[in-house]
């Protein structure tokens, strides 16, 4: 009998993002074939710190982690796993916890989804499910991302990007410009988060002023766009490496004026955004979005997974790609796993098909020559 794939699921993480990535991570193992995976759990608390003894998850939704074995990876491929972690009088001491065949990163936001982990893993020789360091790290940085967007001559809404410095320095100076380049309204985010975290949607320049400030907690670089005309949130999930198919589109209609933090995770019942799989769009409009998710993916070399998010105008029918979240939420009602059960491929075995795809870009990059 074969043996079983030993995967490490990460979750947790220094981010805002924090407790969405315990949900996705829950959901994640409890959808793996246990007979075909050996699960090791490795949890990373707010503060950095990883765990691996016991019940990761469980800590970490718990808020007490003080008894948790602290554990690490190291940076070395001749040490290929998790290792766990003795603190004595005198020294520290590594001892090998568990070798791993594979890594599956469900963290979200920075600090995870933005090629550090993803660094350590290419140094440990690790395979790992998702983009690689160059991916991640695009498709992290807002900013950047739209400028490789228009580098490849694809749309995306006209935006300013500032410093947190040049805020604290000159809010009125920073305003003004903003006010001269975009108008109103607009919306202002931090440039390196996800889940919503830190957005606002402005309509003058006291809430400019307060949008600024809530960004600015987040991130170092903050990133205001123009608002598009009666908006439509279109997401499509992409899935593979050098030849990635694209799902049926999807719609949200949220609950309050933009797809914010509350509107995705709190408000439920009556008040609880809507996800309409398939989006109602004309086949041709379809055909577009398709395309635009795909061109997108490949233009920032992304690989495993993501989930591109559009806007849709509803005055000029102009499509502009917004994001590219290449670890997407992963709960069972998350729209990257729901848009790809609508479109053939349930959860289960959408886990299986990553894994696939994180061995096949191991293989790949392990034909490259590290001497010359």
């Amino acid at each position: 009998m074969a043996r079983k794939i030993r995967v490490g699921v990460i979750f947790g993480g220094r981010s805002g993002e924090h407790e969405i990535s315990l949900l996705s991570a829950r959901s994640v193992m409890d959808a793996m074939d246990k007979e075909k995976y050996d699960i090791v759990p490795i949890g990373i608390t707010k503060e950095g710190r990883w765990i691996a003894s016991g019940d990761p998850l469980k800590a970490l939704e718990a808020g007490d982690v003080g008894v948790s074995q602290p554990a690490t990876l190291l940076g070395d491929p001749s040490w290929r796993g998790l290792m766990r972690l003795n603190d004595t009088e005198r020294a520290i001491k590594a001892t090998q916890l568990a070798e791993l065949d594979v890594i599956f990163p469900v963290l979200h936001g920075p600090y995870g989804e933005d090629g550090t982990v993803q660094g350590l893993l290419e140094l440990a020789v690790i395979p790992y499910v998702g983009a690689g360091v160059t991916g991640s790290a695009l498709g992290m940085d807002k900013a950047v991302f739209k400028d490789v967007m228009r580098a490849h001559g694809l749309p995306s809404v006209e935006y300013v990007m500032l410093k947190r410095k040049e805020w604290d320095a000159n809010p009125e100076k920073v305003m003004a410009r903003i006010e001269a380049a975009l108008g109103y309204p607009v919306f202002i985010k931090p440039a390196n988060m996800g889940s919503s975290v830190g957005i606002s949607k402005c309509h003058d320049r006291a809430g400019l002023a307060a949008g600024l400030a809530q960004a600015a907690r987040y991130d170092r670089k903050l990133l205001v766009e123009a608002a598009v005309p009666a908006a439509r949130e279109i997401e499509v999930s992409v899935l593979g490496n050098d030849d990635p198919i694209a799902s049926v589109p999807g719609e949200i209609i949220p609950s309050q004026e933009f797809y914010s933090y509350e509107a995705k995770y709190i408000d439920d019942g009556d008040r609880a955004s809507k996800l309409l799989i398939p989006a109602p769009l004309p086949s041709e409009v379809v055909e577009r979005v398709r395309d635009l998710a795909l061109r997108a993916y490949k233009a920032i070399d992304c690989c495993g997974m993501a989930r591109v998010d559009m806007l849709l105008s509803g005055e000029t029918g102009e499509l502009y790609v917004n994001e590219l979240n290449t670890i997407p939420g992963f709960t069972a009602i998350s729209m990257y796993p729901k848009l790809w059960d609508a479109s053939g491929i349930p959860y289960p075995e959408l886990i299986d098909r990553l894994i696939e795809l994180a061995f096949e870009r191991y293989e790949d990059k392990e034909r490259s020559e590290t001497s010359y």
